[in-house]
């Protein structure tokens, strides 16, 4: 596979850009080999400058969940550009995908917009505070809450990957009032927040753990939870930046029948561009700027190209709830191929799927927290990532995020994608 254009092009990036990146998930270096540069995507397919076609399991990390270019979203962008790009001032719009979100997540009643998850993530836990009048925070091992100073501590996706659950440059004072506990494991929280009685504002997690692998919780870690909240006054922050409106349209709350007090939302409500949301009950929510005085601001929150794309996607996940289905059926079938080929190969990995979203573990340990994740062999993952990539399979590039399928993706895809891991795994194993 000639990839010429995109070594140059990434050579030059590294004299202009940190790492040659702008996002370090974004980076190959774990996988040994350099990125690969994008021209273009159609559907469930990517092109890049070298003319190389790839089958796409990246998905702009997961909020592409029609595909590339996809004609609802596409419409919806150009009628809003003919219209302006940002007025900083307010527009119908906005209301009107406040109004889907609030249908989707019954246990929210107001929700503000901003740029990223990040930025939802971080304002949510400010809200917490203001609304609590307390500090501490309890976070899991593994999940990664966007790079905000507070959660930037054990966590998970480019952290994980680079060997850097910490990160330089945030002050002790900060992370001190951020407390660890393991997920899926309800003794290490009660043990937490009985150490801290009275004191924790907030407990923040995944859901559905998507930023380590594809970690699932268990129902009655999530029940408990909520349990826990409720006895002691604490703010139940569900971080769906991943899991919403993907894993189906009212989120891992849905699937699991369990509330939270507040939620937290990524790209996918705006299509794929930059946007975000953190919601909750009204009583927390009416705590913000200018209904409450707990701060925040954006300058471009309800930007209306985004949300009038995310109006277009959001409403068509409404209307079609066949889509989650269609989606669990394919990556069942991806699944289940991948899951054979181990097996037959006798190989040291797993697979673990929920919803449209998949991890290959290269691990015979149960995967439920974030020591088991530890435990993957990433050598044989990033051998086994650069086979695929040459056979035109994009998966993500780390052995510690998630393969996201889109509705573009055909039977022919999913066929040709195990036919490339059976001889990716036997050139290896056999």
């Amino acid at each position: 596979m000639n990839t010429k254009r995109s070594e140059e092009m990434f050579d030059k990036a590294c004299r202009l850009i940190p790492g040659g990146v702008n996002s370090p998930v974004r980076s190959f270096g774990n996988v040994g080999r350099k990125p690969i540069f994008i021209e273009k995507g159609i559907g469930s397919h990517i092109f890049d400058v070298d003319g190389n076609e790839y089958i796409d399991y990246i998905s702009s990390w997961g909020p592409l969940i029609l595909g590339h270019q996809n004609p609802l979203a596409k419409k919806a962008l150009l009628e809003a550009m003919d219209k302006g790009f940002s007025f900083g001032l307010p527009t119908p719009v906005e209301s009107e995908v406040a109004q889907l979100m609030l249908e989707a997540y019954p246990c929210m009643e107001s929700v503000r917009m901003v740029n990223s998850g990040t930025e939802a993530t971080m304002s949510a836990l400010r809200v917490a505070r203001g609304y609590t009048g307390r500090n501490k925070i309890i976070k899991f091992e593994g999940c990664y809450h966007g790079h905000n100073d507070a959660l930037l501590v054990k966590s998970g996706s480019g952290a994980l990957t680079f060997g850097m659950p910490t990160s330089p440059g945030i002050p002790k004072d900060i992370t001190k009032n951020t407390l660890v506990c393991t997920y899926n494991d309800i003794t290490s929280v009660k043990a937490c927040v009985e150490a801290n009685k009275g004191e924790v504002a907030a407990i923040i997690l995944e859901p559905i753990a998507a930023n380590m692998g594809l970690v699932l919780a268990d129902k009655d870690f999530l029940c408990s939870l909520r349990k826990i909240c409720d006895e002691e006054g604490i703010v139940l922050i569900f971080d769906e930046v991943i899991s919403g409106f993907r894993i189906g349209f009212g989120g891992a709350s849905s699937y699991y029948g369990v509330s939270c007090d507040m939620a937290c939302f990524g790209k996918i409500i705006g299509g794929g561009l930059p946007v975000g949301a953190y919601g909750g009950k009204k009583e927390i929510m009416d705590c913000v700027t200018p209904s409450g005085n707990v701060y925040q601001a954006g300058t471009l929150s309800g930007n209306p190209l985004a949300m009038h794309v995310g109006l277009a996607q959001l409403t068509y996940l409404k209307q079609h709830p066949e889509v989650y289905v269609e989606l669990e059926k394919k990556i069942k079938k991806l699944a289940q191929g991948f899951d054979a080929i181990l097996r037959k190969y006798k190989v040291d990995a797993q697979v673990v799927q929920m919803g449209s979203l998949m991890t290959i573990f290269f691990t015979n340990q149960k995967i439920r927290n974030y020591q088991d994740v530890c435990t993957c062999d990433t050598e044989a993952f990033s051998k086994v990532f650069i086979k695929m990539l040459d056979k035109g399979i994009m998966m993500s590039p780390s052995q510690f995020e998630v393969l996201f399928l889109n509705t573009c993706h055909s039977d022919e895809d999913i066929e040709k994608t195990i036919q490339a891991f059976q001889e990716s795994i036997q050139e290896l194993y056999a």
